[in-house]
């Protein structure tokens, strides 16, 4: 049986796998709010991407393992969400300093995050620039719901997909009815609603506001944009119909830039 979780592979098994210069994926996601409907974990759906991203790749000739997921996310707007745990950026970026080390300590080089979260971005990318300046390795990173978004229009259509894209709701939202149906609640899913006010200005997104149609920066959380965490979109026309296309669509263009990224590095 061919393993690709770096936890369940043998540290005999291992040397011999490094041998061959596998590429390694990084998962990457969050543990917060994602809507009264949906399971807080969104790091589950990364994982799982990742998973079905290196199968697919090792089937097809570029051996691809999956390190162990880290589950906590970057702290961003979502700090008011009950239960929700998350890393401080500084924190966050750290723990990525130390994953690569340790990582680049083994001479595996061939390394792709697969990121879930919006709130790790910034810290990906720095932490990344830093790996390249130092060492010229290039660390990519995969963003998986921002893929997603950009598939979206060739499988449901755009209009569909401007009503359905937001958070608490596509793409991650049908993905993960797809991936794990048992811990969804579609019963508690929310009609879609408007976007509040913030000292009179219309929110626009998840820190930023409207003034006079210019877009203004603004230390709002969670709490203060939405009550639910569904934002901008209309979660109930969300399936796992489309979740299951996004995700034959995520898998298959993961696995073919896998193979690209492998035949071009050293």
């Amino acid at each position: 049986m061919t393993k690709y979780r770096m936890g369940e592979i043998t540290a005999h098994e291992m040397r011999e796998i490094l041998l061959a210069r596998p590429v390694v994926l990084l998962p990457l996601g969050s543990f917060e709010d994602q809507g009264p409907h949906a399971p807080m974990g969104d790091y589950l759906s990364a994982e799982r991407m990742a998973e079905l991203i290196a199968e697919r790749a090792t089937t097809r000739g570029t051996r691809t393992l999956v390190a162990p997921v880290l589950a906590y996310g970057g702290a961003d707007f979502f700090g008011t969400a009950p239960g929700g745990m998350a890393l401080g950026q500084e924190t966050f970026r750290a723990v990525l300093r130390d994953v690569f080390a340790c990582l680049l300590r083994h001479d595996i080089t061939r390394l792709i995050v697969v990121n879930g979260h919006a709130g790790n971005t910034q810290a990906v990318l720095d932490t990344a620039r830093e790996t390249w300046r130092a060492r010229h390795v290039l660390i990519p990173s995969f963003y998986l719901w921002k893929i997603a978004r950009g598939l979206m229009p060739d499988i449901v259509g755009a209009e569909k997909t401007k009503q359905t894209s937001g958070h608490g709701a596509d793409p991650l939202t049908s993905i993960t009815t797809h991936l794990f149906p048992q811990w969804m609640r579609p019963d508690l899913t929310p009609p879609p609603h408007g976007a509040p006010d913030i000292i009179g200005m219309p929110v626009t997104g998840f820190g930023t506001a409207s003034f006079e149609g210019a877009e203004i920066d603004v230390p709002i959380e969670l709490s203060e944009i939405t009550p639910d965490a569904v934002f901008g979109a209309n979660a109930r026309l969300c399936s796992a119909a489309t979740g299951a296309q996004l995700v034959e669509a995520l898998t298959e263009l993961g696995a073919r830039f896998v193979r690209h990224y492998s035949e071009r590095t050293s």
